[in-house]
């Protein structure tokens, strides 16, 4: 991993720099890259520029950090995994995290309110203010920061099973072919379509076994809270979706993956998200 400590005179802790810059971002988008390194090099004296070459060093340069305040140049991926590494580590109450989205999926940078243009959110970085935000928490351990659906919506990038393993797009393709290669076999795809669910809002059931359900969405709701919605499964006339703020929901039946951001996870039998209010910091233009 290349650290690049950026000359000037000293400045204020609180105000001194880690930067790290996700290696697919670098891949993606070189010259956003270097722009956004620029602009925070020059707006903070002693700002430290690490260049991790995959996710372990990223977590070593991130854990290093000491007090300096860190800044991720990289994309979705890479802000959820920053929250994640704080969060298992208890430290997202003392951290103000900023993010310069670089590559292809920053649709959650945008919805949280962050730049999109390099220079813009480099600025925002150096001028901005920290915003408190809620953080859904599983019991795995992992977060959510924007919505989580069940089923997912679209192709997954990525997905995690449910060891923590990442499954990468050329892996998918290979095993692809292999199965092509094998007999067939009736389709058996978890959460492919309508399916049994029992979600549960603070303990109180939304929705049984009973009934068949086309999705399930949890999205921030107001503070301290979560916005539950279930859209049953229909024969004949729609069925109204189902709904609830919440702080914790709980979701189990057949085995089912979901979408928690930018990430597929599962399949699981049941799994419990639960509302942790104001647990982390982002900064955003003033």
């Amino acid at each position: 991993m290349a650290e690049v400590a950026t000359s000037g005179t000293s400045s204020a802790t609180s105000d001194q720099l880690l930067v790290v810059i996700d290696p697919v971002a670098r891949r993606a988008d070189g010259e956003s890259v270097r722009i956004a390194k620029d602009v925070l090099s020059a707006g903070s004296a002693g700002a430290k520029v690490c260049l991790p070459d995959g996710p372990e060093e990223f977590a070593r340069a991130l854990a290093r950090r000491g007090s300096r305040r860190p800044v991720v140049v990289g994309d979705d991926r890479a802000l959820v995994r920053t929250v994640e590494l704080l969060h298992r580590h208890r430290e997202l109450a003392g951290c103000a995290l900023s993010l310069v989205p670089v590559g292809g999926a920053v649709t959650l940078a945008r919805s949280l309110g962050v730049p999109s243009g390099a220079v813009a959110a480099a600025r925002a970085v150096l001028d901005g203010a920290e915003r408190r935000m809620d953080l859904l928490v599983d019991d795995s351990d992992g977060v959510v920061l924007g919505a989580l659906r069940i089923p997912p919506l679209g192709g997954p990038p990525r997905v995690r099973d449910t060891d923590g393993g990442v499954t990468r797009p050329w892996l998918q393709t290979c095993r692809s072919f292999v199965r092509t290669l094998a007999p067939a076999r009736p389709p058996a795809a978890p959460g492919s379509g309508p399916t049994r669910l029992l979600v549960e809002v603070d303990g109180v059931t939304l929705v049984g076994l009973h009934q068949s359900v086309e999705a399930v969405s949890v999205v921030p709701g107001v503070a301290g809270t979560a916005r539950v919605e279930v859209r049953p499964a229909s024969v004949g006339a729609e069925a109204s979706p189902l709904s609830a703020d919440a702080r914790t929901v709980t979701v189990s039946g057949a085995h089912f993956r979901y979408r928690a951001d930018a990430t597929v996870s599962g399949p699981v039998r049941t799994r419990t998200w639960e509302v942790h209010e104001a647990a982390w910091g982002l900064t955003l233009p003033a």
